[in-house]
């Protein structure tokens, strides 16, 4: 994965090095980008007016991610994560962002896909396969 948002490491360093309580999100949501985000945020997200896109909730536990063993800095889906069908052109999707809330919140890791791809209207749903979400912490 290429980045970690300053939102998430100011997270860490709070909960590691401070007395803050640990901090949680209650789901992980999986969001597409049209243009790159940076570790201080930004990027374009799928634009959602008419065109049945949503962030895909997926609940932290050990059904819906893995960490394949002997990598311990490793995680991955261990579900498919499918989108609904676009009922409008989404444009060129060429990153994903994982998020803290279903719509605006905090981004907290984002990487660029390993193949852009547009999406138009009726296309297939998109989806990421199985282990095709991979967070490494380095």
């Amino acid at each position: 994965m290429a980045g970690k948002s300053n939102y998430l490491e100011g997270q860490l360093l709070n909960l590691i090095f401070r007395a803050q309580v640990a901090w949680k999100p209650s789901a992980v949501y999986i969001g597409l980008l049209t243009a790159a985000p940076s570790d201080a945020g930004g990027g374009t997200e799928v634009t959602t007016s008419g065109s049945a896109y949503a962030r895909k909730a997926v609940v932290q536990n050990d059904t819906n991610w893995a960490a394949p063993a002997g990598t311990p800095r490793v995680i991955s889906n261990a579900v498919a994560i499918d989108f609904a069908v676009p009922t409008a052109n989404w444009g060129v999707v060429t990153h994903f962002g994982v998020y803290d809330a279903a719509t605006a919140g905090n981004l907290l890791y984002w990487a660029a896909l390993t193949n852009p791809k547009t999406i138009n209207n009726a296309d297939s749903a998109p989806s990421f396969a199985i282990g095709a979400l991979t967070v490494t912490e380095d």
